[in-house]
C-alpha cells in the first residue's frame, strides 16, 4: 500500500528560482510598504519562504527525489520512500526549522502540543486572510472611534453640564463608558489603533491611563448622582439602570486593580503572564458590556426619553451597540480564539 505513488500537499510547492536561505523577516519588513498591500506581500513572502524551507529539507533527506532546485512538485516515486515517511519529514526538521522564523515574523509563539506543520498552516491562513475582511475591520474600528466621540458630545450637549448637579452625571458617565473606555480598548486594535507607532509596552501604559481616567469619571458621576438623590430624598438603586451602573463601576474598579498585575508581573510570580492577559481581557470585555448595558438602560429613563424621541432615540441606542460589537470582535480575535486552539 505504501509503494503506491502518493501526491504531496500543495503547501510544498513553491517558486524554483529563490534560494531558501536568502529570505529573512527583517529584510522583508524593510522592503514592504505600509498598508494593505504590505500585508499581502508579507503573506506571499511568508508562504514562499515556508515552501522553500520545507522543500529544501525534504529534498536533502530524500536524496534528490525531487528535481528543479529542491521543489517537491512531483509525486514520490514508488519504492524509494513511503508516504508516512514523507509526512514525518514534513512534520519534522523542515517544519521545526520554519517555526522560529515564522514566530518572529508574526510576533506570535506557536501553541503547545500543536504540530509544527499544523501551526504553520494556521499562521498562513491568518496572514493570507481576505483584504476585504481587513478593510472591514479597519472601517469598523474607525466607526467605533467616531461613534464613541459623537455619542459623548451628544449627551454632553443634551445634559448641559453645570446647569444642575444632575447634569454632570450623564456627562461623566458617557465620557467614562462610551469614550475613554472604548479608546482604552481600541489602543490594542491592530487595524484602527491611533497609537500603532508606539511599542506594545507604550500602548499598555496608555491603556492603563485611559482606564484610570474612565474609572475616576465613573466614580465622580456615581457620587454626584448619589448626592443629587440625597438632596431630593429619592431612593437609591430603585431602577435597573442604577443597579447596572453600580455593578459596572465596581467592576471597572476591580479591573483596574487587576491591571496592576500585568504592569508589574513580578507581583504575581506564580501566575503565567499569558493566562493573566487572557483573564484580564475576558474580564475587561465583561466590564465593558456592563457599562454599555448601563448606557442603554439610561436611554430608557424618563430624563432621556422626555428630551430625545423618534429616530434620534434609535440612533442613540445604536451607538453603544456598535461600539460593543467592535470591541467584542477585537477581544475575541486577539485572545479568546487563540485560547480555543490551545489545549
Amino acid at each position: 500500500m505504501h509503494s503506491m505513488r502518493q501526491p504531496l500537499p500543495m503547501a510544498l510547492a513553491g517558486p524554483r528560482s529563490v534560494d531558501p536561505g536568502s529570505w529573512t523577516p527583517a529584510n522583508t519588513r524593510r522592503r514592504q510598504p505600509s498598508g494593505l498591500a504590505s500585508q499581502g506581500r508579507h503573506a506571499c513572502a511568508l508562504r514562499h519562504r515556508l515552501s522553500c524551507l520545507l522543500n529544501s529539507a525534504c529534498a536533502e533527506r530524500l536524496g534528490g527525489v525531487a528535481g528543479g532546485g529542491g521543489i517537491l512538485s512531483q509525486e514520490v516515486p514508488a519504492g524509494q520512500t513511503s508516504y508516512p515517511e514523507v509526512k514525518r519529514l514534513r512534520d519534522g526538521p523542515a517544519a521545526r526549522a520554519a517555526v522560529p522564523r515564522v514566530s518572529r515574523f508574526l510576533g506570535k509563539k506557536p501553541p503547545h502540543r500543536v504540530s509544527p506543520l499544523a501551526w504553520l498552516t494556521m499562521a498562513l491562513s491568518v496572514e493570507t486572510e481576505s483584504h476585504i475582511y481587513r478593510a472591514l475591520r479597519t472601517a469598523s474600528g474607525a466607526a467605533a472611534h467616531l461613534v464613541a466621540l459623537g455619542f459623548t458630545i451628544f449627551v454632553a450637549v443634551l445634559a448641559r453640564p453645570g446647569s444642575s448637579l444632575f447634569s454632570w452625571h450623564p456627562t461623566l458617565m458617557s465620557l467614562a463608558f462610551s469614550f475613554l473606555m472604548t479608546e482604552a480598548l481600541l489602543v490594542f486594535s491592530p487595524e484602527s489603533s491611533l497609537l500603532r507607532s508606539l511599542s506594545r509596552k507604550g500602548r499598555a501604559r496608555c491603556h492603563w491611563v485611559l482606564q484610570l481616567l474612565a474609572l475616576l469619571c465613573a466614580l465622580l458621576g456615581l457620587g454626584l448622582v448619589i448626592l443629587h438623590k440625597e438632596q431630593l430624598g429619592k431612593a437609591h438603586l430603585a431602577t435597573w439602570h442604577g443597579r447596572a451602573g453600580l455593578i459596572a463601576v465596581l467592576w471597572a474598579g476591580l479591573q483596574c486593580s487587576g491591571g496592576v498585575g500585568l504592569l508589574y508581573p513580578k507581583l504575581l510570580p506564580r501566575w503565567p503572564l499569558a493566562k493573566l492577559k487572557l483573564y484580564h481581557a475576558t474580564s475587561g470585555l465583561v466590564g465593558y458590556l456592563l457599562g454599555s448595558a448601563s448606557l442603554l438602560l439610561a436611554m430608557c429613563s424618563l430624563w432621556f426619553t422626555a428630551t430625545v424621541t423618534g429616530g434620534v432615540w434609535y440612533l442613540a441606542v445604536l451607538c453603544p451597540v456598535i461600539t460593543s460589537l467592535v470591541i467584542m470582535s477585537q477581544v475575541s480575535n486577539a485572545y479568546l480564539y487563540r485560547k480555543r486552539i490551545q489545549p
